[in-house]
């Protein structure tokens, strides 16, 4: 078996690596793939670093008027238009090699090739579904993004308390902080999680400053990544520089008060979105515990209610607002309790370019300076983002089966 050399380990990761990462990413997530991927409209300062911006239409032309005969007309109007913009977000994800696993590569490249395989594999498959659940985000992150969970009783031990259910993006292994507003507590900077349940985190170091109102982030995330279906799809908040409380166009129709999921209120929901924004959702995306409300439903109305094949490869139970069918789909990053309806063509990734590995020095593998060991890293610099936010919807409180 012919040796390689790190010139040919870099080509090999630039040449065969990038191109099943982004295959990877696709197969990996279930909404994420569905938005869009675009570089239109990303731009960069020297103060800023790098954002989008696009124009809004909010106001019509009423330059509109009838008269009589020889009657004047009304004064000419024009079109309303505001500038929306958002910095992008910078994501990474390393991978590290150790001098003994690197010096495979020259006396048994086999072996080598299938350590580099397991560590790329994993690496992919772990930012895919990172990916998948920014795509939601967390329905507290109303002012901050990178927000896991968030703290309801104060605590002085390994034990932190949240809310029912506030531990769906928390995995055994992460590192995270418990910070007041992105400032760490006491004890609570880069804690590892040993264990969790639906209500409870359990970290291997005592966190003795958590309080109420304390907010759980990968370490170092916080405000850092980029926002969610739960801050875009929205009534109120700020969203790309405009705010519903001052342009009440930019609101998202938002029902809370709904428990029990019945077909009048998500044909309401259907139409609220049409009024507002002239066109019907093209997917609606829900919790596993919402998609079987839904089931029961079609079931207790004797329908039929076998998952259909849509176009793009989505899967999903049929909705039938009354002008067209729409998928109902089920996603494990989708919050709990929530259905998001969601106009596809109007959400928006942006980003300069899709995840590629990092060859600013010539190489993909650089050295760890003082150890025996080479590593390299993925990149890529984006946010998710809405051209029309009243084009989508959502429910928020539904009693899950």
């Amino acid at each position: 078996m012919p040796g390689a050399t790190l010139v040919t380990v870099n080509a090999i990761m630039k040449e065969v690596y990038e191109g099943q990462i982004n295959d990877q990413l696709q197969s990996a997530s279930i909404t994420s793939k569905r938005f869009e991927k675009s570089s239109e409209g990303v731009f960069e300062d020297m103060v800023g670093g790098k954002y989008v911006t696009f124009p809004v239409r909010h106001t019509r032309n009423h330059g509109i008027s009838y008269r009589p005969e020889g009657g004047q007309m009304a004064a000419a109007g024009q079109q309303g238009y505001s500038a929306a913009t958002e910095t992008l977000k910078y994501g990474y994800q390393r991978v590290y090699l150790t001098g003994q696993v690197m010096e495979l590569a020259e006396k048994n490249y086999q072996a080598f090739a299938s350590a580099l395989d397991r560590e790329i594999s994993g690496a992919k498959s772990d930012v895919g579904r990172d990916v998948n659940r920014i795509t939601y985000g967390h329905v507290g992150s109303t002012v901050a993004t990178g927000i896991l969970s968030i703290i309801t009783a104060n605590s002085a031990g390994t034990t932190l308390t949240v809310a029912s259910g506030d531990t769906q993006y928390i995995e055994i292994g992460m590192v995270i902080d418990v910070s007041a507003a992105g400032t760490p507590v006491a004890g609570g900077t880069a804690v590892k999680v040993v264990s969790k349940t639906l209500t409870t985190i359990v970290v291997d170091v005592a966190v003795t400053g958590a309080v109420i109102g304390n907010v759980v982030t990968r370490t170092g995330n916080y405000a850092n990544e980029p926002m969610g279906l739960s801050r875009i799809i929205d009534s109120t908040g700020n969203v790309h520089g405009l705010d519903p409380a001052t342009a009440p166009y930019w609101a998202s129709s938002e029902d809370a008060a709904t428990t029990t999921l019945t077909e009048l209120a998500m044909i309401q929901m259907s139409d609220n979105i049409f009024t507002n924004a002239g066109k019907r959702p093209s997917a609606i995306f829900c919790s596993f515990g919402v998609r079987r409300a839904y089931w029961n439903l079609l079931t207790a109305l004797r329908r039929y209610n076998e998952p259909k094949n849509w176009t793009g490869g989505l899967v999903g139970l049929a909705f039938n607002d009354g002008e067209k069918e729409i998928p109902v789909v089920s996603d494990p990053d989708c919050p709990f309790k929530h259905m998001f309806y969601v106009n596809e063509s109007e959400f928006k990734i942006y980003r300069s370019k899709p995840w590629y590995w990092d060859d600013t020095s010539g190489n993909v593998f650089k050295w760890v300076s003082g150890f025996d060991a080479h590593e390299a890293y993925l990149k890529q610099y984006w946010q998710q983002g809405t051209h029309q936010r009243n084009a989508h919807g959502k429910f928020t409180n539904l009693t899950e089966s």
